[in-house]
């Protein structure tokens, strides 16, 4: 299943990612997290592990809503 989805982001930390899918979701855009960080902050520092995938079809829709999101205040 992974090899069919399209990484839209990647983020530093599990909290950013899980916002990110929820509003996804939230607009109807189905999104899957994959990797997590270390319970050991130290360990995550630096490192983008985390991605958020959606389906090809819906990757320009969700870049968009994610870009929306980013410039929003």
């Amino acid at each position: 299943m992974a090899d069919e989805l399209k990484t839209v982001a990647r983020f530093p930390d599990q909290m950013s990612a899980e916002i990110a899918a929820g509003m996804l979701r939230a607009n109807g855009i189905q999104a899957e997290i994959f990797g997590q960080d270390s319970t050991y902050p130290c360990l995550n520092a630096g490192y983008v592990g985390i991605e958020l995938k959606v389906n090809p079809e819906d990757y320009d829709s969700a870049r968009n809503l994610l870009a929306a999101n980013d410039r929003a205040e």
